[in-house]
């Protein structure tokens, strides 16, 4: 596997993740406390803090999954993955580092610092995709 797609996976493998972190916080919650399983809100609106957070970090996973798919499969389908594979981790690395501060706090600074994070993101996919529509 290409660095472009083993940052495409782990991008995914992540989202799964904080799937089932929701879950299993969920279940905890369902367990120690009346609310029942099915009454939960799926923005974590209803519990909010950790577990409203959480909702939010996988929403934006969720979100953002599809467009780091399309480029980074669309280089590496094309051949063009030499132009990705150095930048692609550091996409993976942005977006996890995001999602834990995002768990952490929603303080000001945090969400400087998340918003900082997710430009890497963006600018590294812009990056990508301009050199490849250029290259091609």
């Amino acid at each position: 596997m290409t660095p472009t797609l083993i940052a495409l996976v782990g991008f995914a493998l992540w989202t799964i993740a904080l799937t089932v972190l929701i879950g299993g916080t969920r279940a905890y919650i369902a367990q120690t406390t009346d609310k029942a399983p099915n009454t939960f809100a799926a923005s974590g609106d209803d519990v909010g803090g950790f577990s409203q957070r959480l909702a939010r970090a996988h929403a934006n996973c969720c979100e953002n999954l599809p467009v780091v798919a399309a480029i980074l499969l669309s280089v590496q389908v094309s051949g063009m993955h030499a132009l990705s594979d150095p930048l692609a981790p550091w996409i993976l690395v942005a977006r996890m580092l995001q999602s834990v501060v995002h768990l952490a706090s929603t303080s000001v600074p945090a969400v400087f610092i998340r918003f900082g994070l997710f430009l890497v993101q963006i600018v590294l996919l812009l990056v990508i995709a301009l050199r490849a529509l250029t290259a091609g």
